[in-house]
C-alpha cells in the first residue's frame, strides 16, 4: 500500500495528512482530521450529505480521492461562519425551522452557499433545483427552501460572503 502526504487547507487552516492514495477526502476529513460535520450518507455521490467546497466548488467528498485535495482549499459547513458566529445561511436554517434531525444539513448548507454565491437572487424554483442532489428524509423540503430563500442576498437576505469561495 502506497502512502503519500496530502497538504491542503481546511476551513482556512493548513493541514497535512499521511494517507493511502485510495482513500477519499471524506475518510481523511472524518477519520484523520475529526471533521465530524462532514457526514457519510450513501458513499456513492448521490445523496449530497458529504458535500464540501473544494477550491470553492461543491463536491461529494466521498467521490474525491485524497490526493486530489493536495494544494486545495477545503471548506466544510464549519468554515462558512466567522469564528463562533454562524453564517447568515446557517442562521436562516435555524430561524426558519430548516433543521430536523440535522444529518443532511451540513451538505445542504454547503450546496446552498455555493449556489447563492453564484445566484444571489434565485427564485424558489431555482433553489429547489439547486438542492435536488441533496436528500433529506425528514422533511418535504419546504422549510429548507424557506431558509435558503430568506438568506439569498438578492432577495434581501444575508450575503454568502467569501469563505470557501
Amino acid at each position: 500500500m502506497t502512502e503519500l502526504t496530502v497538504a491542503f487547507t481546511l476551513n482556512g487552516r493548513p493541514c497535512e495528512v499521511r494517507t493511502a492514495a485510495h482513500r477519499t477526502l471524506l475518510e481523511i476529513l472524518r477519520d484523520d482530521l475529526g471533521a465530524m460535520e462532514v457526514k457519510e450518507g450513501c458513499g456513492e455521490g448521490v445523496c449530497g450529505t458529504c458535500t464540501v467546497l473544494l477550491d470553492g466548488e461543491p463536491v461529494s467528498s466521498c467521490l474525491v480521492l485524497a490526493p486530489r485535495a493536495a494544494g486545495c482549499r477545503v471548506t466544510t459547513v464549519r468554515g462558512l461562519g466567522d469564528g463562533d458566529r454562524l453564517h447568515p445561511l446557517q442562521e436562516a436554517f435555524v430561524t426558519q425551522g430548516g433543521v430536523q434531525c440535522g444529518f443532511c444539513i451540513p451538505g445542504m448548507i454547503v450546496t446552498a452557499y455555493a449556489f447563492l454565491r453564484d445566484h444571489p437572487a434565485a427564485s424558489r424554483e431555482e433553489i429547489r433545483r439547486a438542492i435536488a442532489g441533496n436528500l433529506c428524509r425528514c422533511t418535504g423540503y419546504t422549510k429548507i427552501i424557506d431558509a435558503i430563500a430568506s438568506a439569498a442576498p438578492g432577495r434581501g437576505g444575508g450575503a454568502p460572503g467569501a469563505a470557501g469561495g
